[in-house]
């Protein structure tokens, strides 16, 4: 990344707060890829959600302000961890990993022509192709148990269902024989 030390983590700590702040952020490909680890890792920090995660989150990540434009003024909205741990850790909960993506964007930075990318949090709705062919497999094999069940439950209503009416014409007929 042709920085030093400093910068990179500096670098890291500012995009991944605009990350949370916005759940989105254009950037170039490098800087997504050398940040999305980052995110993710606090975003796994915020499911546990307890003191101690927090904290490191806090060390990791620092506690900056959310401000918002209001009027003309300038209004303090949260911090970006209350925003971590408050929504966007619940959200995930249960996700095992995979929280962000990098969309590819068509057009190029002018000064080097750089590839933009769009790195932002996956939505709530949104399931894995792996974790949908899961369920649809589950989803199957459960529909698959439930007919056979329902078979063997009509089945058996259908000989209870006959029975009785067995043993009524065998009744009758034996008060007409007497």
């Amino acid at each position: 990344m042709s920085r030093d030390s400093e910068h990179r983590v500096a670098m890291r700590r500012n995009l991944v707060s605009s990350l949370f702040e916005h759940e989105r952020v254009s950037t170039t490909m490098e800087k997504a890829k050398d940040v999305r680890p980052f995110a993710e890792k606090l975003i796994t920090l915020a499911k546990k959600g307890n003191l101690a995660a927090r904290r490191r989150a806090i060390s990791l990540l620092g506690n900056r302000n959310i401000v918002i434009e209001e009027d003309g003024e300038l209004v303090k909205k949260g911090t970006v961890i209350g925003k971590l741990f408050s929504e966007i850790g619940p959200r995930y909960l249960d996700r095992p990993g995979g929280y962000t993506r990098i969309v590819r964007l068509a057009m190029r930075r002018l000064g080097d022509n750089g590839q933009l990318v769009l790195l932002q949090l996956i939505g709530k709705d949104e399931v894995s192709s792996k974790e949908s062919k899961k369920k649809s497999k589950k989803q199957k094999n459960w529909q698959a148990e439930q007919a056979v069940e329902v078979s063997q439950v009509t089945q058996d209503d259908a000989k209870t269902a006959d029975e009785p009416k067995d043993k009524a014409a065998k009744d009758d007929k034996e008060t007409q024989s007497q």
